[in-house]
């Protein structure tokens, strides 16, 4: 991890402080693979940013890095002002202990391709169970929130359902309304449709237009090109583990302005 100057913080934390997601020359390797190259990007508190590229082009590596499921090896990661995973005294940083890193994370919802839902759980106690072992919040008051969840994502009637008795798109659903349990500040998906049949596809990103509408910020790494084009406010191309290209998603799906992403676009539009 690297440390900037005192000069060099400041005007980093000035913009931090007013965006949700704010990134500055982020770098990531797994061994001597360099997996993010210097990322600088930021999402403003209510916007909806759709990450897309090729495989291995670093989009879920970013995700995994803004909750601290990845620790970056240089740079800077801020959400909501604050830094993630670290905190600063003069001009070194230093790791937060785990219980710490739990409770920032824990305003962070995270969605991920495979469900990720306890198997041998009913549905209700899968959306409980963050409340009441993080926040320590007591059953009822976990449930109450947990049932209005679940109808939220059309689920209500599930709720004594085990996994293994719902579809991949009902299960994808109590995975986000999992996440939402949690009261966060910031939503995360990483490919969330990739795993399921193309006719569950519009059940589960019908509840994410939803959280959009109301005004939830999103990070989203998608496939969904029409999603993208939707409910996007801002599109961003990755590739090589570089922001390409980056705009409003009418102008960089339909007019991109540089070759890799003209390039990536003709193979999945």
């Amino acid at each position: 991890m690297t440390t900037a100057s005192g000069g060099d913080r400041e005007p980093g934390t000035r913009r931090a402080q007013v965006e949700m997601v704010h990134a500055e020359g982020l770098h990531k390797s797994f061994g001597r693979l360099e997996v993010l190259k210097g990322i600088e990007l930021s999402v403003a508190p209510g916007e909806v940013l759709c990450l897309i590229g090729p495989s291995g082009s670093g989009k879920s590596t970013f995700l995994r890095c803004i909750n601290h499921l990845e620790k970056i090896d240089a740079g800077r990661l801020y959400v909501d002002g604050e830094l993630v995973g670290y905190r600063q005294h003069g001009d070194k940083l230093y790791e937060m202990r785990d219980r710490e890193v739990c409770q920032r994370r824990a305003q962070i919802g995270m969605v991920f391709q495979r469900f990720n839902l306890f198997p041998h759980m009913k549905v209700l106690d899968n959306v409980t169970i963050g409340p009441m072992r993080v926040k320590g919040e007591s059953l009822a008051k976990a449930a109450e929130r947990a049932h209005r969840l679940l109808e939220r994502v059309e689920l209500a009637d599930k709720v004594d359902a085990y996994p293994n008795q719902l579809s991949g798109g009902q299960q994808q659903r109590v995975a986000i309304a999992r996440a939402l349990a949690m009261e966060p500040k910031l939503m995360l998906f990483d490919e969330p449709t990739s795993a399921l049949d193309p006719e569950l596809v519009g059940d589960v990103l019908d509840v994410m237009r939803k959280l959009a509408e109301d005004g939830m910020t999103m990070i989203v790494v998608t496939h969904e090109m029409g999603f993208a084009r939707e409910v996007g406010d801002t599109v961003v191309f990755m590739d090589g583990g570089v922001v390409v290209e980056s705009g409003d998603p009418r102008q960089v799906l339909t007019q991109p302005a540089h070759a890799r992403t003209r390039a990536f676009l003709s193979k999945v539009l």
